[in-house]
């Protein structure tokens, strides 16, 4: 019982992170049609400024993960108007965002990525953090492993809480059903919008800096972390939060224990056997409504 209690636990642990890096893609394309494919490479930043602060700055990961939200908020401010604001004003419809911010995004990627490379070097990095085990039930799980999915669960649903019961989460739903009707009630698209997309790359630092504290991190690590984040996506329906963070719970128990009845190689083919069945079975997401 305690195995299947600690794989079920892995798989929800990593479910958890995935949730945090597709809600934050979401917001992006789910508001703007953006298509931000270069979005993983901003978890990976958030897992290097964590690092650097551990390890230089004798920082704890836990304290500095909302300044890394901070950080990346900024950030993605800066982004959204270096790189997308021009996208968004000069293209007739939400198809030609859609094309143009994608062919942006692959060349961003590529750019923080080798940023990465000229800053850090190619050398695997990492910190021990509260690596001692922690018996619950009969299993034994790693305290930080614990936390992460702790945090990622409370990232989640104070996000969920966000756009359920605040006014700027209520402009966000409504900007998301009818573009055209939030503007006409006042909606301001120009504040609205890169907010939004900050708020996107922070999640996506906070998913990094919790990554962190438990794996070894490389300036490649972001890209299949968007390629989840997609699935993640399709799974829960697009601009659903709530399915987001279900689709992401849910992938991670398919990961899980399909690579223990399978093979750990197998993962992605899991990730990708999933997404064919749900585009083909429920095209708007299981838990779209």
């Amino acid at each position: 019982m305690g195995f299947w209690l600690e794989l079920a636990a892995s798989g929800l642990i990593t479910g958890g992170i995935y949730a945090v890096v597709a809600m934050g893609l979401n917001l992006q394309y789910g508001l703007m049609r953006i298509m931000n494919i270069s979005h993983g490479e901003f978890l990976m930043v958030g897992a290097y400024l964590t690092w650097w602060a551990q390890t230089i700055l004798q920082v704890n990961p836990l304290v500095f993960l909302p300044v890394v939200a901070l950080m990346l908020f900024v950030l993605g401010l800066l982004v959204y108007r270096l790189c997308f604001r021009p996208i968004a004003r000069t293209a007739a419809n939400a198809e030609v965002v859609e094309a143009r911010s994608l062919l942006v995004a692959f060349g961003l990627m590529f750019i923080v990525q080798n940023l990465a490379y000229l800053v850090w070097g190619a050398d695997l990095r990492g910190y021990t953090f509260l690596s001692d085990s922690v018996e619950i039930g009969g299993a034994r799980f790693g305290a930080n492993r614990l936390l992460v999915f702790g945090f990622a669960l409370a990232a989640s649903l104070a996000l969920l809480a966000a756009l359920k019961f605040t006014l700027f989460g209520k402009a966000v739903r409504a900007m998301m059903q009818s573009p055209t009707g939030a503007q006409l009630v006042g909606i301001d698209t120009a504040v609205l919008h890169p907010a939004v997309f900050g708020a996107g790359i922070a999640l996506a630092g906070v998913a990094g800096a919790l990554l962190s504290m438990v794996y070894e991190i490389s300036p490649s690590m972001g890209e299949p972390y968007t390629v989840t984040a997609l699935i993640v996506i399709t799974l829960g329906g697009l601009g659903s939060a709530g399915g987001c963070l279900a689709g992401g719970l849910l992938l991670g128990l398919v990961e899980a224990f399909g690579m223990h009845f399978t093979s750990p190689s197998l993962k992605m083919l899991l990730s990708y056997g999933v997404f064919i069945l749900v585009l083909l079975a429920r095209p708007r997401g299981l838990f779209a409504r």
